[in-house]
C-alpha cells in the first residue's frame, strides 16, 4: 500500500473497505445511524449489542437500551445495513460492575450515576476488549461528544450540539480508550440531523423516542429498584433539623435526595426546609434553609485526567467544571493532592453537591474535556 494513502473518515490510512470497525449497538436511532453511515462508506462493519438486564422482564419495557425490544431493533438496522451482528450477554457483569454499586452507594446516601460506571467498567472496557478480538481497528458509539487529534494524541471534546453533549458521562474515558474509541455524530448541530440521516438510511428506528430512565430504573422509581435489590432497605426513621429536633418521620431515607424540598411532609413552617444531609447510620434524614445547600470546596476522588501533562505535577489549574450534568460547567480552581485525589474550589457557590455525582473538567479556552473525578464527603 502507498505510503502516500490518504486517511479515510476514522483516520486509518487504508481504504473503508478493509478497516474493521465495531459499532456499539443500543437500539437506538444514534448507534443505528452511526452503523447505517459507516456501512454505506464501505467500512467492514459488526454490529454489537450487549444485554444488560433481564431480557424477559425488558420485552414490554419503552424507553430504555439494551433489552428486549432494542436487541430486537438493532438486528433489524444490521439486517437492512447488510452487516453482521451479535448479542452478547453481560448481564452478570452489568450487575456485579454497576447495579450493585448502585444499590450500595444510594443507601449509603450518595447519588450515583450508573450510566458512567457502565461506559467505564462495561462498554469502554469489557466491549472495548470484545472489539479487539474481533481484529477490529477501532469502535464506534452513538455518544454525542467529539474526539480530535491534538499534539499528543487524540482529545475528548464537547458536542458541537451542547443541547446534546454527553461529556459529562464520558469523563472517565482513558486516553487508551480514546485511541480506540470514534464518535460520529459528535459534530452534528441538531439531533434532526440525526433523524434526518436515519430516514435517508431507511432506518425502523428514525422516529424511535429517545431514552429517558437509567435502563434499569424503570419510570425513574430508584427506591422501588432498591428495596428490591437490598431488601428491608426502606427502614423508616426520623426527619430533624440541624440540632437534632425531630420535626416528623420520613419511610426510608432511600426515597429522599440532597435538596429535596417537596413531599417531607413537614409543613406549617414559615420558611421551607430542604434535605440538606442523609445519615445513614441514624437513619436521619436532615433538613435545613435552602443556604445550607450552598458549597464551594468540593472533594474529590478516583480522578481520571486527560489534560495535557501529568495531573500531580500540573499543580494548581484554573478550569471550568459541571458538577451535575443539566448545568453548563462554571469557574473553579483546581487543586491536585495525589495523582487520584483533588479538591475543586467553585469560584461561584453551587446548591446541592452531591456525594456520588461527577465533577467533569473542562478546558476554559475550548471545547476540550480535562477528565474529571467522583465527589464524595471527604476525610
Amino acid at each position: 500500500m502507498s505510503l502516500d494513502q490518504p486517511l479515510n473518515s476514522l483516520g486509518f490510512a487504508k481504504p473503508p473497505s478493509q478497516t474493521r470497525v465495531v459499532v456499539a449497538m443500543s437500539g437506538g436511532v444514534d448507534s443505528s445511524v452511526v452503523a447505517a453511515q459507516l456501512a454505506e462508506e464501505g467500512y467492514d462493519v459488526v454490529g454489537v449489542t450487549l444485554q444488560l438486564y433481564d431480557h424477559g422482564a425488558a420485552l414490554a419495557k419503552k424507553g430504555a437500551c439494551c433489552a428486549g425490544r432494542d436487541i430486537q431493533d438493532a438486528a433489524r438496522v444490521a439486517e437492512a445495513m447488510g452487516f453482521p451482528h451479535y448479542v452478547l450477554d453481560y448481564e452478570n457483569t452489568f450487575r456485579e460492575a454497576v447495579i450493585d454499586e448502585f444499590a450500595d452507594s444510594y443507601l449509603a446516601g450518595a447519588t450515583p450515576v450508573p450510566c458512567i460506571r457502565c461506559n467505564e467498567r462495561v462498554k469502554f472496557k469489557d466491549l472495548l476488549q470484545t472489539a479487539r478480538e474481533l481484529d477490529a481497528d477501532c469502535m464506534a458509539t452513538g455518544h454525542y461528544i467529539q474526539r480530535k487529534m491534538g499534539d499528543d494524541g487524540a482529545e475528548l471534546h464537547q458536542a458541537a450540539d451542547a443541547a446534546r453533549d454527553q461529556s459529562y458521562f464520558l469523563f472517565s474515558t482513558t486516553a487508551e480508550q480514546l485511541a480506540y474509541l470514534r464518535f460520529p455524530l459528535g459534530h452534528l448541530h441538531s439531533k434532526a440531523e440525526t433523524r434526518a440521516l436515519a430516514a435517508r438510511y431507511g432506518l425502523s428506528v428514525a422516529d424511535k423516542p429517545d431514552s429517558q430512565d437509567i435502563c434499569f430504573v424503570p419510570n425513574g422509581n430508584y427506591a422501588a429498584v432498591i428495596e428490591k435489590l437490598r431488601p428491608g432497605a426502606a427502614e423508616p426513621g426520623d426527619i430533624v433539623d440541624l440540632d437534632g429536633t425531630v420535626l416528623g418521620q420520613h419511610r426510608g431515607v432511600i426515597h429522599y435526595t440532597i435538596g429535596q424540598r417537596r413531599g417531607l411532609g413537614i409543613g406549617g413552617l414559615v420558611d421551607p426546609l430542604y434535605v440538606v444531609k442523609l445519615d445513614v447510620d441514624a437513619r436521619h434524614v436532615v433538613v435545613g434553609p435552602k443556604e445550607m445547600l450552598a458549597t464551594r470546596r468540593v472533594p474529590l476522588r478516583e480522578i481520571n485526567w486527560l489534560g495535557d501533562g501529568g495531573f500531580l505535577a500540573g499543580g494548581e489549574r484554573q478550569i471550568a467544571v459541571k458538577v451535575r450534568s443539566t448545568k453548563p460547567p462554571t469557574d473553579a480552581v483546581l487543586r491536585p493532592i495525589s495523582d487520584t485525589e483533588a479538591e475543586v474550589e467553585l469560584l461561584a457557590a453551587e446548591e446541592g453537591v452531591s456525594p456520588g455525582q461527577a465533577c467533569v473538567f473542562y478546558d476554559t479556552d475550548s471545547t476540550r474535556v480535562l477528565g474529571g473525578g467522583w465527589i464524595w464527603r471527604g476525610r
